[in-house]
């Protein structure tokens, strides 16, 4: 058992990452020692272990016999002795750990910093009911978009579908999503449900990875994947791709909290001006009325927004407003 320092997570510092995996944390490393059965393959497996150890030996299983070059497994809390019975028995399985509170998002950055495939399949441990995860023939196909994340259909139960289609709307002058069962091949989606999908791993440490510093898994999905489309990227879904659950997930808590208005300042303030985007002045009362903050803390979160999109404003391709109108067209 090897304990690390990634280059990842640690201060609760509030200003919005500018680069890949700028938090750093203290991490616990085992395994890895042998080769996967797949070592040519562009493609690597990140498992999100985030329901204990209950499906995570059928889901190695299922990865084990699909096409990846390597697999790392991502959890938090003290490794147990069941983890270590797993190591001896996945050798050429990276298992990553940390006793540190983690976000999906903050677990799918460190594992994107650990993986080596061009292409990461990004999946929880409860998604997993199925004998492989990764065709060699899929997975070619898959890879062959160039997209920043393919996303699969989930099968919630022998009855039921989960929804997995997302478009931005605009409801009452306020952002929304609006979700339907229609999946069409290759039709666009705002962002990947329980961020199950494959990923390109350049793509997604270009766009920064999910930001730390926004807490709630719901608007921090969004953050990044918004973020992918007004930096001019792509989100498909792909018909011949879908995993089945073990155990239905839980509703996401989709609250306007405080993450929402880090969501809000970086993704629907900004507005595209010719070839770059710019957070007017001017929209600060109208963010002001909406944050219910006093007038510092406003004024100081504004500030540090402007200056985040000053920093990345010919990375923008378009706004929210543009996005949502020619969204699937």
């Amino acid at each position: 058992m090897q304990a690390t320092i990634a280059n990842y997570a640690g201060s609760a510092m509030n200003t919005i990452p500018l680069t890949f995996n700028q938090r750093q944390v203290t991490l616990t490393v085992m395994g890895g020692s042998g080769p996967t059965k797949k070592s040519d393959s562009p493609v690597s497996c990140l498992i999100l272990n985030r329901n204990g150890s209950q499906f995570l030996s059928h889901c190695l299983e299922a990865a084990q016999d699909s096409y990846f070059a390597d697999i790392v497994c991502v959890s938090y809390g003290k490794p147990s002795l069941l983890l270590e019975s797993l190591v001896r028995q996945f050798p050429f399985v990276r298992f990553i750990a940390t006793e540190e509170s983690l976000t999906v998002g903050d677990m799918i950055n460190i594992g994107m910093a650990q993986v080596e495939g061009d292409y990461v399949l990004v999946v929880n441990d409860s998604m997993c009911n199925q004998s492989t995860l990764l065709s060699q023939n899929l997975a070619e196909k898959l890879c062959e978009l160039s997209q920043f994340c393919v996303c699969p259909r989930l099968v919630a139960s022998p009855m039921q579908n989960q929804l997995v289609r997302f478009a931005p709307d605009v409801s009452k002058g306020y952002f929304s999503v609006y979700p339907s069962f229609n999946i069409v091949d290759g039709c666009p989606t705002l962002y990947a449900a329980d961020w199950a999908g494959l990923y390109s791993r350049k793509l997604y440490e270009q766009l920064g990875g999910a930001d730390y510093t926004i807490t709630s898994e719901y608007w921090q999905k969004l953050d990044l994947f918004m973020r992918a489309w007004l930096w001019g990227e792509k989100v498909t879904l792909s018909s011949a791709f879908s995993f089945s659950y073990a155990q239905p997930p839980q509703p996401e808590d989709a609250t306007a909290d405080i993450s929402y208005l880090r969501f809000y300042l970086k993704n629907l303030a900004p507005s595209f001006e010719v070839d770059h985007a710019v957070i007017p002045k001017t929209s600060f009362f109208s963010f002001k009325r909406r944050s219910s903050m006093g007038f510092n803390e406003a004024l100081k979160n504004f500030k540090e927004a402007r200056h985040w999109v000053e920093e990345n404003k010919y990375r923008f391709k378009t706004d929210a407003a543009l996005l949502i109108e020619n969204w699937g067209k």
